[in-house]
């Protein structure tokens, strides 16, 4: 040991701290992520891990110091710039200086830090996920799928104690029409690094029991730009956008919308426009329904009174007639009888002589012709009474037949017989051929609606 010359850990470090001081005098800009802020409450200090990556492997590490008051000074204007503060998992450019001590050892004192960067490498990672999913044909998919005719099933993918949940929930079960609505949450983180995976994770659930829902919903309450980054994640943007049946989304920001929000079937901004948008999907299928219903009834109402008039058109007229035939008959009796009266006169006085002996003959045949005109004549008002009753009748019938097939013909009381109505697409099934299996039925009963999925069909062979 005599010829050796031994520093102590104290001098090594001490020339270390030396050289650097006199090396990097001054501040400069670094590009970095910040892998954790290590933020201390007691002290309001922070001690970031600053690293450096490529191709998802750290190649650089220091540790950062950043005091009290710039943290305080720096979270303000993050908070302004992307109303967000400071946290985790950011890519930041900072201005520091080299800082060595014996006990501590290296680190780079932060002094400012730029929001503006942050905020363009979140921008920057938005449209590589965009031209990514255009360049694989599927950016618009689940734009060009057919949206429900009443998409009573929805699949929720929220927090339960998220604001925006209760608010969607609200809106949904406390709707003035009574709509009523099948909802599943399906709990998944919402910002943060692991949102990302944690929503791709539940809408591959959904996947697997697709035919129980009609949309997916996803749901958050709100937040800066920065919270929003996880839905330009490109594997949720394109599990989203390859989904078999609509998405729909209220994240809960007016600006800036993200990838995941583009690619979606439709985006509600908020979670309570999404609500609303599901219930004038309802109302824009109930006000045609309800205004058919009335044209039905009032076309009815019109059959109705005109049978009614032409009833009593009939009626009047048969009796017109009868009263025209009464008549007649009448004219021809008083007209017979002033003949024979004459003629009898006539008789009696140019041959009273030879008459005489025939008289009693005479007077009874015209009693006999009397009572035989009088039976017939009763017999024709017998015939008149019989046949107008009849008449009378059988409009009568007819009429009373008239009302209870248009009776029948109210689709409420064919519905309410135990008959149905299915619709495919909003048609009603009449050609079975076009029903292909798989395809989603709307059954209409008198009680309600029935929603069904076709497993399998056999043409009848009646």
């Amino acid at each position: 040991m005599l010829d050796r010359k031994v520093f102590t850990l104290l001098d090594v470090t001490q020339s270390i701290e030396k050289t650097l001081s006199k090396r990097y005098s001054s501040s400069f800009w670094v590009k970095a992520e910040m892998n954790k802020l290590n933020f201390y409450n007691h002290s309001g200090h922070c001690y970031p891990d600053l690293v450096e990556k490529r191709d998802g492997k750290i190649i650089a590490q220091v540790r950062g110091v950043l005091w009290k008051n710039d943290f305080l000074r720096i979270n303000k204007a993050f908070l302004d710039t992307l109303k967000e503060p400071l946290k985790d998992g950011v890519k930041i450019l900072f201005l520091a200086q080299i800082s060595f001590t014996p006990l501590y050892g290296l680190s780079l004192t932060i002094s400012d830090i730029d929001p503006s960067y942050t905020l363009g490498d979140l921008e920057k990672e938005k449209q590589e996920t965009i031209q990514k999913l255009k360049a694989q044909g599927i950016f618009q998919k689940n734009h060009g799928l057919d949206f429900p005719l009443l998409p009573q099933r929805i699949a929720i993918i929220s927090v339960e104690t998220s604001k925006g949940y209760a608010d969607f929930l609200k809106i949904i079960e406390n709707n003035p029409y009574n709509y009523k609505f099948f909802l599943h949450l399906f709990p998944a983180l919402l910002q943060g690094d692991k949102a990302a995976q944690r929503i791709s994770e539940q809408l591959k659930r959904i996947k697997k029991v697709k035919h129980h829902f009609d949309v997916v919903a996803i749901i958050r309450g709100g937040g800066g730009d920065v919270g929003l980054s996880c839905y330009n994640n490109f594997e949720l943007a394109s599990e989203i956008a390859n989904f078999p049946i609509p998405v729909i989304t209220g994240i809960g920001h007016a600006t800036n919308e993200t990838v995941s929000e583009t690619v979606a079937y439709y985006n509600g901004i908020t979670p309570s426009k999404l609500a609303q948008y599901l219930l004038q999907k309802f109302h824009d299928f109930a006000i045609p329904l309800k205004d058919a219903e009335r044209k039905l009834i009032d076309r009815l109402k019109q059959i109705l009174r005109e049978e009614k008039t032409n009833l009593f058109s009939n009626v009047k007229f048969f009796r017109s007639i009868t009263e025209n035939v009464l008549n007649v008959h009448h004219n021809s009796i008083d007209h017979i009888a002033t003949s024979l009266s004459q003629q009898s006169k006539f008789r009696f006085k140019n041959e009273n002589d030879s008459l005489n002996y025939s008289v009693i003959a005479i007077q009874r045949e015209s009693l006999l012709f009397l009572d035989n005109q009088k039976r017939s004549i009763l017999q024709q008002n017998q015939k008149l009474d019989l046949g107008s009753h009849y008449k009378m009748k059988e409009h009568t019938l007819e009429l009373l037949s008239i009302e209870k097939n248009v009776e029948n013909m109210d689709p409420r009381n064919v519905l309410k017989r135990g008959f149905s109505i299915t619709l495919h697409n909003g048609k009603a099934v009449q050609d079975l051929s076009k029903i292909q299996v798989g395809d989603e039925l709307q059954t209409l009963t008198f009680e309600g609606e029935i929603n069904s999925t076709v497993q399998w069909k056999n043409k009848s062979k009646i």
